[in-house]
């Protein structure tokens, strides 16, 4: 089963064979509310981990969305692009933001896990 990482900007990465799908957590779209646009990376970008690879924009403001690894993005999910409330819907799901090929895997091990990631929550 894919493993998933959570960063502390609120970004998710779910790693499988090398390819890490990228999207942003439930926590961070119920901070922006009603998602009314997003704006993605084009695919072969090649981003360093923290880079600002996509904007998300809500009715109550606008935020990056930071690539949690190094990598060269090979996917990006038109979908939410097209219908940006699906975000709002299945942010932690079927609303991904991009997929990449990792640069580095050891980078992950700078993430944390869903325990970790609730624990962190808490402190907010």
């Amino acid at each position: 089963m894919p493993e998933r990482k959570f960063s502390k900007d609120h970004e998710w990465i779910e790693v499988d064979g090398g390819v890490g799908t990228v999207g942003i957590t439930d926590y961070a779209q119920g901070q922006l509310g009603d998602v009314v646009f997003v704006e993605l990376p084009v695919v072969g970008k090649k981003v360093a981990k923290g880079d600002n690879a996509a904007v998300v924009e809500s009715v109550k403001a606008a935020s990056e969305v930071y690539t949690p690894v190094s990598g060269e993005v090979t996917a990006i999910n038109q979908a939410i692009v097209d219908d940006p409330a699906k975000v709002n819907a299945e942010a932690e799901g079927g609303a991904w933001f991009f997929k990449l090929k990792l640069g580095n895997a050891g980078e992950l091990s700078g993430l944390m896990d869903r325990a970790a990631y609730d624990a962190f929550l808490k402190t907010l």
